[in-house]
């Protein structure tokens, strides 16, 4: 028996790297995958299929079941496309990993409009875009009397969380994930889906080339391998995190932290207004140091 049993789930950027491992080991628990990518390059340049179909042909040969979809999620038609050939080929669709990405790093005097277009289409508008198509089709199954445990899971990134110079398309991008993340879980939760999001350090096209310290070493834990990160999207998908919903996680190797939303770590108060001259002599108050006792984390 797998933990996933008789559950379809949707991956998508799943040709490679964690995409790669969360389908995998989805289906290493039980489910029914769809693997969706479009095969291309770190940049969005066009590539190949054939990622994708590797990753289907590795888990149709440990003896579970998976499909190729080769639709561009970015695209209003590309996110219910994926959703419907789920449905159409295993019956249902219970969950959505949304983990599809490029890159387009400069610094923002050097950003061109479409630099900035590309990111914010693939990353915000991707994980939008099957959302919307998935929460239609849980919504309506609610509304017929059915049960639901629907799982959404994003994929955010350290510089979302705290900002990386070099990356304002990327880190927008990443941010805006985890607003969206919060309102889908507020918005579904009626319906009996929960949605989290990941924040990940791993091994993968867009960090090998800058990081050289993720290079695989040749003993021990391999902590930057996606399939550390994999681990906990099958834990999120599972029907035992039905009580986990609106959250965010970053996960390295065998470390999780589960992050805080925004909250006050400093405040003044009075029954009238502040001057300019006011606030200057008491920023000092508003901006004491709060230890909050998590490490510091690189921007991956």
């Amino acid at each position: 028996m797998g933990l996933l049993d008789g559950k379809v789930a949707i991956v998508t950027g799943a040709g490679r790297g964690i995409g790669r491992e969360e389908a995998i080991v989805l289906a290493q628990n039980g489910a029914r995958v769809v693997v969706n990518d479009v095969g291309a390059g770190l940049h969005g340049e066009a590539g190949t299929m054939t990622p994708a179909q590797e990753v289907v042909n590795t888990i149709v040969a440990a003896g579970g079941e998976a499909v190729i979809n080769g639709d561009d999620i970015s695209t209003w038609a590309g996110g219910k496309n994926v959703i419907d050939q789920a449905i159409d080929t295993f019956g249902s669709m219970d969950i959505l990993v949304n983990n599809a990405g490029i890159l387009r790093d400069k610094m923002s005097f050097n950003m061109e409009e479409s630099d900035w277009d590309d990111v914010i289409r693939v990353h915000l508008k991707g994980h939008f875009s099957t959302a919307q198509h998935a929460s239609v089709y849980w919504r309506s199954r609610a509304k017929a009397g059915e049960e639901v445990t629907g799982r959404i899971i994003n994929t955010s990134s350290e510089a979302g969380l705290f900002g990386s110079a070099g990356q304002a398309n990327y880190a927008a991008a990443k941010g805006g994930i985890v607003s969206l993340t919060w309102v889908l879980a507020r918005e579904l939760q009626r319906f009996g889906v929960t949605v989290n999001a990941i924040a990940p350090r791993a091994r993968t096209r867009m960090t090998e080339e800058i990081f050289t310290e993720m290079a695989k070493g040749e003993d021990g834990f391999d902590k930057f391998d996606p399939a550390n990160v994999a681990q906990l999207i099958a834990f999120l998908a599972s029907p035992g995190a039905q009580d986990v919903s609106g959250q965010i996680f970053v996960v390295f190797g065998g470390d999780i932290w589960a992050m805080s939303a925004f909250r006050p770590v400093g405040e003044l108060h009075r029954d009238h207004a502040w001057t300019p001259e006011e606030l200057l002599e008491a920023k000092g108050e508003l901006f004491k140091t709060h230890d909050s006792g998590i490490p510091p984390f690189t921007f991956f």
